[in-house]
């Protein structure tokens, strides 16, 4: 009986409406998405503009952030912690980073558990994002290029699979 209700309420989610995804006022992108640190230091102030307090200093290129918000040309960001502010625009890059989030996080030649191991990432590493299915992604660290659990970077939503 179980089974069943459990089937007829997959059954039922799958023919509602998606509901629209947010999209920014300026550019007209999705909101929230991620990006990158463009520079190697930039500011994220309280509010959109250069007369707010600055809050936080990010000092890594390529630092994978969140945009949660547009308002003309500056961008509300947050990082991994939650931390963040308003960054200009110039700041930030379109190309995808992650952060691994597990010590010594396996980079395997397929997106299988039980493929070779081709390098480990330590926590916190900085990784380029290539390729995302349903649980495994590749990234790119230093010069090697390898498929880890999707779970273990942040920078990349669940559900999100591109290649």
């Amino acid at each position: 009986m179980r089974a069943i209700l459990q089937a007829l309420v997959l059954v039922i989610l799958a023919t509602l409406p998606v509901a629209a995804q947010e999209r920014g006022p300026v550019t007209n992108l999705p909101i929230p998405r991620f990006v990158s640190l463009k520079a190697g230091e930039g500011y994220a102030r309280h509010g959109p503009g250069q007369t707010h307090r600055i809050d936080w200093v990010y000092k890594h290129r390529n630092q994978p952030l969140e945009i949660t918000g547009e308002y003309g040309h500056w961008r509300r960001v947050r990082d991994q912690d939650g931390a963040g502010g308003w960054m200009h625009y110039s700041l930030l890059s379109g190309v995808r980073t992650v952060l691994i989030e597990q010590d010594m996080l396996p980079l395997r030649r397929q997106p299988d558990p039980k493929a070779q191991i081709l390098a480990t990432a330590e926590l916190g590493a900085i990784a380029w994002l290539d390729a995302c299915g349903p649980e495994w992604c590749k990234i790119e660290a230093g010069r090697v290029a390898g498929w880890v659990p999707k779970d273990k970077l942040w920078g990349v939503r669940p559900e999100e699979v591109f290649e």
